[in-house]
């Protein structure tokens, strides 16, 4: 495909970046190019994660390049220093305990109605007109808005101060727009220091009048105006245009793939996973850049002290080894192992914040704006895509509709928070499947369920299941779920049948739902397996509203089949069971053959089973009235070990100066963010990075997925939201 020598400015990367990277991938996934001065190019996840992370090894400082210039990007352009991205550790470590408080998940939740009074405002200014463009009318002045209103500045700023952070990104280099933006960033620098200079003199509690307050932790000193000026200025280039690309880019995917579109609108608690796919898929930076400071190797490929490295986002988050047919967008993928927000010492510590504007956005508009079209014509992209991407206008077109004025928009909602439930019973529902019912240990209601929603159970190994609510919604003190045993599984279904007693306290999130039951003149119900357990809510509730309805359930033999005397005692004659030792596999074309024009097909079960009906229903003209769940495993690789390992240890946070226990049946990030409040965390499942943690005593034992052998042997860092003890005491560096 491509012959030339690797530019990721190139209009052919521009054109596709996937195809370019992947063709590269392909041929040379690791070489050199005389390109903008010569580098080192990557293209494969590994060797991007790598380079990320060795910042001993690779330097993000200006220092290492030479030039005086941005020098996490290829080429270096002009620009104010930014803290702490241009920065290696420990210099950049100051810089991230100052801001990491401010954009935890509490204080981000904190910000949701600010966050949903402005996304409101905005749309409010053209949602009676029935068109827009949704860059210079959404995308773009809401993460400026919020962004600016979190820091303190006053409203008289946004527009000024948003518009050169979007020209510099969208205009051609050199160009008069280009010019323009660098104009607006010296205004942006003035503004940054009377701000930081009035909060200093009359102090306020917005987030520049935090950092103006704050000491350096070396010598209780306040840190710098030009300090200040570096951090503010990364904090709101990083929230505006990065959050304005993403949001647009999905925009236009769900304008050209109305059946995802239709499925968020059906189920918007979707959007919690199809947010980490929408980050992996259309990823705002593009790739960064870092320098060797020593002679060194990646995947084959020597480089030389004083060479840049170019480390591309997008290619690593369309690596195949990681991400199976990663061209592909999959609303229910866990695609969070991406590394939109980088990795290492510099991932994004506005991640958190990015998501909740990105999720509020695509919510009003799926909700205020439901049959929105992007004109393509009209379309217009960033010139080139190597090192941010976007759009520079987005002309639509939709149904009028009415403004909100001030009545009160609730916002999007935030992630599920995690609760106990204590198991009061236990079940054999079937062979190898047992059936949980749980209570809250207080006695206190858990939160209100439908049919199709699934509660996330993070068990004390640390792995994280999801596992469909199979109860009554009507019963308001109990949970019940079931779980199938998998002995060729990865562990997770084994451990939580070795739980399964009385008395035994679980972690749960949610109930979250993905899967809900739409209304429809009648039901057809496909149920595999342990895919019954959602489909039996939904027979119950189409029961109480007097739907007719079929449902059909398989599975290897009658014993192996869960629940089928409930859904009997529900649906009658209305069930049709169909064990596969005596009847076989269902015929579902013949099936679906019968369904009437006004049916909605629920189907629950194996992979195969699924595939079986999508393309039964894509022969018979039904794709559209055919939802699914998939009990699947995700694209992410579990390090294996015993949770009966777990014991009890003490950790001491050196900083803090608390001693803390760790029960073994608690996570040790459970107990350390009660002391620590402003801990960074992401992922929670050991493989983004945001939890590493020096430790400075004890031996740990490593449960990540990022780590290499050596860093393990070392033991100079852990990923506390999985890792645990090897001795009976920690020492970490908090």
């Amino acid at each position: 495909m491509t012959q030339g020598h690797f530019d990721h400015h190139s209009a052919e990367c521009t054109a596709d970046p996937v195809a370019y990277y992947a063709a590269f991938r392909d041929r040379c996934p690791v070489g050199r190019t005389p390109a903008h001065g010569g580098f080192v190019y990557t293209t494969r996840y590994a060797d991007v994660v790598r380079v990320a992370r060795d910042d001993a090894t690779f330097s993000s400082t200006r220092e290492a390049t030479g030039v005086d210039g941005v020098a996490i990007v290829i080429p270096s352009g002009p620009g104010l220093a930014q803290y702490p991205i241009e920065l290696d550790p420990p210099a950049s470590a100051p810089y991230r305990d100052l801001i990491n408080p401010l954009l935890t998940p509490d204080a981000v939740d904190g910000l949701r109605p600010m966050i949903a009074r402005h996304v409101t405002r905005v749309i409010d200014a053209f949602v009676e007109q029935g068109s827009a463009d949704f860059v210079r009318d959404l995308t773009n002045p809401v993460p400026a808005a919020v962004t600016l209103d979190w820091l303190g500045f006053p409203e008289e700023d946004w527009a000024r101060l948003v518009g050169p952070i979007h020209d510099i990104f969208a205009a051609p280099p050199d160009s008069e727009r280009a010019q323009r933006g660098a104009r607006g960033l010296a205004y942006m620098e003035r503004r940054i220091r009377e701000l930081v200079r009035a909060r200093r003199a009359e102090p306020k509690d917005d987030a520049v009048g935090v950092l103006a307050a704050a000491r350096r932790p070396d010598d209780g000193e306040p840190f710098a105006e030009d300090e200040l000026v570096s951090v503010i200025g990364l904090l709101i280039a990083g929230g505006v245009d990065t959050t304005t690309s993403l949001t647009g880019s999905v925009l236009v995917h769900l304008s050209r793939h109305p059946d995802q579109r239709r499925r968020l609108t059906e189920s918007p608690d979707l959007l919690e996973t199809a947010t980490e796919e929408f980050l992996r898929a259309f990823a705002p930076s593009q790739s960064m850049a870092r320098t060797a400071l020593t002679d060194a190797e990646i995947g084959g490929c020597p480089v030389r002290a004083g060479e840049r490295v170019l480390i591309p986002w997008v290619a690593a988050n369309h690596d195949p080894a990681v991400f199976p047919d990663p061209e592909r967008v999959r609303l229910d993928r866990d695609a969070s192992r991406h590394l939109s927000f980088g990795i290492g010492t510099h991932r994004c510590a506005g991640a958190h914040l990015a998501r909740a504007m990105f999720r509020e956005m695509i919510t009003q508009v799926l909700t205020r704006l439901p049959d929105f079209r992007v004109l393509e014509d009209g379309l217009i992209g960033y010139p080139t895509s190597g090192n941010q991407t976007g759009w520079d206008a987005i002309p639509a077109v939709f149904t009028p509709g009415v403004r909100a004025g001030s009545a009160a928009v609730a916002p999007a909602p935030a992630l599920g928070t995690t609760f106990d439930m204590v198991v009061t019973s236990v079940e054999r529902a079937a062979d190898d499947v047992v059936a949980l019912t749980l209570a809250h240990p207080g006695g206190a209601e858990p939160p209100a369920w439908r049919p199709g929603a699934h509660l996330e159970f993070r068990l004390p190994s640390g792995r994280v299941r999801q596992y469909s609510l199979c109860g009554d919604p009507a019963d308001r003190a109990h949970y019940r779920v079931a779980v199938l045993r998998e002995t060729g599984g990865r562990g997770g279904s084994e451990e939580l049948h070795a739980l399964a007693a009385p008395g035994v306290t679980l972690r749960v999130r949610g109930p979250r739902n993905h899967f809900p039951l739409v209304a429809a003149d009648d039901y057809l119900f496909l149920a595999g397996g342990i895919g019954v357990t959602p489909i039996l809510a939904m027979v119950r509730e189409a029961v109480s509203r007097n739907a007719d309805l079929r449902v059909v359930y398989g599975g290897r033999t009658r014993t192996s089949m869960a629940f089928r005397d409930e859904l009997a005692a529900l649906a009658g004659d209305r069930l049709r069971l169909v064990p596969q030792d005596e009847q076989g596999v269902p015929d579902l074309r013949a099936v679906l053959a019968g369904v009437g024009p006004g049916t909605a097909v629920y189907c629950c079960g194996p992979a195969g089973m699924i595939a079986a009906a999508e393309r039964a229903c894509a022969g018979l003209g039904l794709s559209d009235r055919l939802h699914v769940e998939r009990f699947t495993g995700d694209d992410v690789p579990e390090v294996p070990f015993d949770p009966s390992r777990n014991t009890e240890f003490e950790v001491h946070l050196a900083r803090t100066g608390r001693t803390l226990r760790v029960p073994a049946d608690r996570r040790l990030i459970e107990v350390v963010r009660e002391a620590v409040p402003g801990l960074s965390y992401d992922c929670e499942k050991g493989y983004c990075g945001a939890c590493e943690t020096r430790v400075l005593g004890g031996e740990p034992e490593h449960r990540d997925s990022l780590l290499t052998p050596e860093e393990r042997a070392a033991g100079r860092t852990m990923m506390i939201c999985v890792g645990r003890c090897a001795s009976s005491r920690l020492v970490l560096d908090l």
